[in-house]
């Protein structure tokens, strides 16, 4: 090789990473315009991931990139049963389904999150099964309170456990009853079939009303409580 040589491999080399670069996926354009003949995302899910509670479509604006991307491929792969989502998770590569996942990850949630957790310190009563299921748990069923994976006032905890207030309760619902089915991967742990499968119609019907209403619960609740602002010692 001579010296003389060595400008165009570096030519050649740099040509070849900003190639690269501008052809890996852009999450926003995706989710705007669709690909591979998908669907925009935002068609069903809002245009800044905040979901669509009347039509049954959830939250993803803030949601893991981990917790999206698996839910992606396992969508694509036909391990979790979504005849909606199936044909668009298909279409997408999956370069092209982690950049969708980070997109969303980093939009802002919709959810005032320290209202939403103050609720969690709220008395409950036994006979308000969604609110007890999900601050307390069903220990006579083996049910763990479900905030204690999802965060007080299911808010969501890191990257595995996704924020559950404020999601369409027939969404809520479905999945439950899809890990109760066996068309949900099991998730960390195998921690949802476990539960899912020992909650009753009535418990999944409540304890996702209770979340689908929790951000205006929450909103109530704080208009409610004294403000302390101001107040002498």
């Amino acid at each position: 090789m001579t010296p003389r040589s060595l400008p165009a491999l570096v030519l050649s080399a740099l040509f070849a990473t900003g190639a690269s670069a501008q052809g890996a996926p852009d999450g926003k354009q995706i989710s705007t315009q669709g690909a591979n003949g998908a669907p925009a995302c935002i068609t069903c899910h809002g245009a800044q991931g905040e979901g669509n509670p009347a039509a049954g479509f959830p939250q993803l604006a803030g949601l893991g990139a981990k917790y999206l991307s698996e839910q992606l491929e396992a969508m694509a792969n036909g391990s979790r049963v979504s005849p909606v989502m199936a044909a668009t998770a298909k279409a997408l590569d999956p370069a092209q389904q982690q950049a969708v996942a980070s997109y969303y990850a980093s939009l802002p949630s919709p959810l005032n999150i320290d209202r939403l957790a103050a609720t969690a310190m709220h008395p409950v009563k036994p006979a308000d099964t969604g609110a007890w299921l999900a601050t307390r748990g069903a220990w006579d069923k083996n049910v763990p309170a479900c905030n204690q994976c999802h965060g007080p006032g299911g808010i969501g905890v890191g990257q595995n456990f996704p924020s559950l207030a404020g999601q369409p309760a027939a969404y809520i619902a479905g999945q439950l009853r899809a890990w109760q089915q066996g068309q949900r991967p099991p998730g960390p742990l195998g921690l949802m079939p476990a539960v899912a499968t020992r909650l009753s119609d009535a418990d999944i019907d409540a304890v996702s009303a209770y979340y689908a209403g929790l951000p205006k619960a929450a909103d109530l609740l704080a208009a409610q409580t004294p403000s302390t602002d101001g107040a002498k010692p």
